[in-house]
């Protein structure tokens, strides 16, 4: 790649399910890296494999892309579609002695493996059709073309993160560029794609290494430039092993389901495998502005998911009220059955958020948090309100309420008149508060009392009130 020229990058997922957080993260790194060099991000569904690809996982993958905000520059392209490109390289090879035709049948490497095995050797093709010509027996037979890979020597991957990585050429057997029914695998298609595709940085998971160097192979038959490699240590769950379901959520939309919000994702998965000095809290802008591929880590990343509500409860505090409230509709909309919110519960919500915002980690928190706003009239108590209202909390809340309703309705001269009123009992503000709060919101914790009774109104909240009033 010259100086001048920019880079070029790809996020290439297999539409076989739904976009994993591991997934997600190489994107992530992919489309960084493009936006900090002014670059190309381009995406492109690898659906080779009909019979596991499917257009659910395929919509999966563009709505965890977009939900994430990695957004790719021109149409995302579908591998699939350009299979005939990928036979005509395979033919190339075949016509210029780099590749050949191998007949050896199901059985025939089934024997070979077993073979291969009971000697204690590695299980890999042993090129028995490399330096064969077919004869008239083999007329009409299926074959599959197979690269004539060097067998001397070694491939060596200078990898922008595990540095320099040797493989001994004849441990790279002669793999498969066409199946028998024709069909371009995996191997090839990428080669060709992403040469056609001018793409100069490779950046994928650690568990691509060996297939890099097989395509280096590939690459160096036909004469095309070796892309700069990075290649991504894998995501461990929180006891070091490797992230798997027992673990929690792999996929992206099961975060979103779960409330977090796609800021919280950019910057909490920036963080697993890359640093910036001792930054935890890092803003997409910084991102873009300091992503380089020699900050990553060589060693696999942990996922700590208490690091990660505290990270989105840091982004719900940030957000500004109205563009929270808009989420938290839209979210609401997405639960099963949806919660559709009307104009009045917007305007309470937009109104509570300030206060609701500062205790809540997740957008189900918050929803969670912010339901007694939402509908009118008395509120169902979860278990804790239940037990606090007790007979005597609800003769307490009796005595309080003329009071109340005699003051001026706004949250200063209510919590005064709570206050005079305490002290006159003989009790504690808490003691009056508590039953007025669990009767008020249906739960024992909430937003500032007295601020949501002036944010209610003095209809509303009598009324809330006086259906546990003893």
């Amino acid at each position: 790649m010259s100086e001048n020229t920019k880079p070029v990058l790809r996020f290439a997922p297999s539409p076989t399910g739904m976009l994993h957080i591991g997934g997600a993260r190489t994107a992530l790194f992919n489309w960084l890296y493009a936006r900090h060099t002014g670059g190309k991000f381009l995406l492109r569904i690898e659906d080779t494999d009909r019979e596991r690809s499917t257009p659910e996982a395929v919509s999966a993958i563009l709505n965890g892309m977009r939900w994430m905000g990695l957004t790719w520059d021109g149409d995302e392209i579908y591998q699939f579609a350009r299979a005939d490109r990928h036979r005509a390289v395979a033919d190339q090879l075949l016509a210029e002695g780099k590749a050949y035709r191998c007949y050896a049948t199901a059985e025939d490497l089934t024997r070979m493996r077993e073979e291969q095995k009971a000697a204690g050797k590695p299980m890999r093709y042993d090129g028995r059709w490399r330096d064969r010509t077919p004869g008239p027996e083999e007329d009409g037979k299926p074959f599959v073309v197979r690269l004539k890979a060097r067998q001397d020597g070694e491939t060596r991957v200078q990898d922008k993160v595990l540095g320099d990585v040797r493989f001994d050429n004849h441990q790279l057997d002669d793999m498969v560029l066409l199946r028998s029914d024709g069909t371009p695998t995996y191997m090839l298609a990428v080669v060709v794609d992403d040469h056609d595709m001018g793409v100069t940085h490779v950046i994928r998971g650690a568990d691509h290494l060996n297939n890099s160097a097989r395509q280096m192979q590939i690459l160096e038959q036909m004469g095309w430039p070796v892309p700069v490699y990075a290649h991504l240590p894998l995501i461990n769950g929180p006891d070091g092993a490797k992230l798997s379901k027992r673990h929690g959520a792999l996929a992206v939309e099961a975060y979103q389901d779960m409330g977090y919000l796609p800021e919280t994702m950019r910057n909490y998965l920036l963080r697993l495998g890359w640093s910036h000095g001792d930054d935890e809290i890092i803003s997409t802008e910084q991102a873009i502005q300091w992503f380089n591929l020699e900050a990553i880590g060589k060693s696999p990343a942990r996922m700590d998911y208490k690091k990660l509500d505290n990270l989105n409860g840091h982004y719900i505090r940030e957000t500004s009220d109205a563009l929270l409230t808009a989420e938290l509709v839209a979210f609401a909309a997405r639960q099963t059955p949806p919660q559709v919110l009307d104009m009045q519960a917007r305007t309470r919500l937009e109104a509570a958020m300030p206060a609701l915002k500062e205790r809540a980690k997740t957008l189900v928190e918050l929803l969670q948090g912010a339901e007694f706003l939402f509908t009118d009239g008395p509120r169902d108590l979860d278990a804790g309100a239940a037990k606090l209202l007790t007979p005597e909390a609800r003769q307490g809340l009796s005595t309080v309420l003329p009071v109340l309703d005699a003051t001026d309705w706004s949250a200063e001269a209510l919590e005064a008149a709570a206050r005079a009123h305490a002290e006159a009992s003989g009790l504690k503000l808490g003691q009056v508060a508590q039953p007025l709060r669990a009767a008020l919101t249906g739960r024992t914790s909430s937003p500032p009392l007295f601020a949501m009774l002036a944010l209610l109104g003095r209809a509303e909240s009598l009324v809330r009130l006086r259906a546990y009033a003893g």
